[in-house]
């Protein structure tokens, strides 16, 4: 489950005046979620027995079976990470010393529906893994294709100019452009 994780993507959430990242995978053989609010980061793991005895102490008038209990709680969880919770969905998140708790109240075949989600602090690994290698490389890659449009640009002035030295001329004056200056863009990205 935590391989598979790594393919989703973070996204916003927003329980009361608090705001998350937050993704989450589902399988028949049980989820794995994980939560951050950029301070701590929290997950929590369960299994399909896990996940049954919980069903069973949350929904005692519920009796279906794990697989049903993990797709309804895909059908909740997806929507509300796409940015599209359902109206009849409500979370709520209560933090604490030992960790986050994440509830979920909805119907499931016309029942009310409650589900926990009892997520502890995330080990130093599985935030390295999710969070900080990612941005890490987003943030290399990043600089490496602003690097590239510096070099075409510085290029592109190069080849303008060769133009104009040959004795070209712009038919539309309002295309005329300043030299690239990466200095200035620098010092103007950094003032941003």
């Amino acid at each position: 489950l935590e391989s598979s994780l790594l393919t989703q993507p973070w996204a916003s959430v927003r329980f009361g005046e608090s705001t998350f990242l937050a993704k989450v995978c589902f399988r028949d053989t049980g989820y794995i979620l994980l939560i951050s609010d950029l301070s701590s980061v929290w997950y929590e793991s369960a299994d399909a027995e896990a996940v049954g005895q919980r069903s069973k102490e949350l929904n005692k008038r519920l009796t279906v079976h794990v697989s049903s209990f993990l797709n309804h709680l895909c059908s909740l969880m997806c929507p509300l990470l796409a940015g599209q919770p359902g109206a009849t969905t409500a979370f709520s998140c209560q933090r604490s010393p030992s960790g986050l708790r994440l509830h979920v109240k909805s119907e499931l075949s016309g029942l009310p529906f409650y589900w926990d989600f009892h997520c502890c602090p995330a080990p130093l690994e599985m935030v390295f893994r999710h969070l900080v290698r990612p941005l890490i490389q987003m943030n290399l890659a990043l600089h490496c294709q602003v690097q590239e449009l510096i070099s075409l640009l510085l290029q592109k002035d190069a080849e303008i100019e060769d133009y104009r030295e040959s004795g070209a001329t712009l038919s539309r004056d309002r295309l005329r452009t300043e030299p690239f200056r990466e200095e200035t863009f620098q010092q103007n990205f950094m003032a941003e």
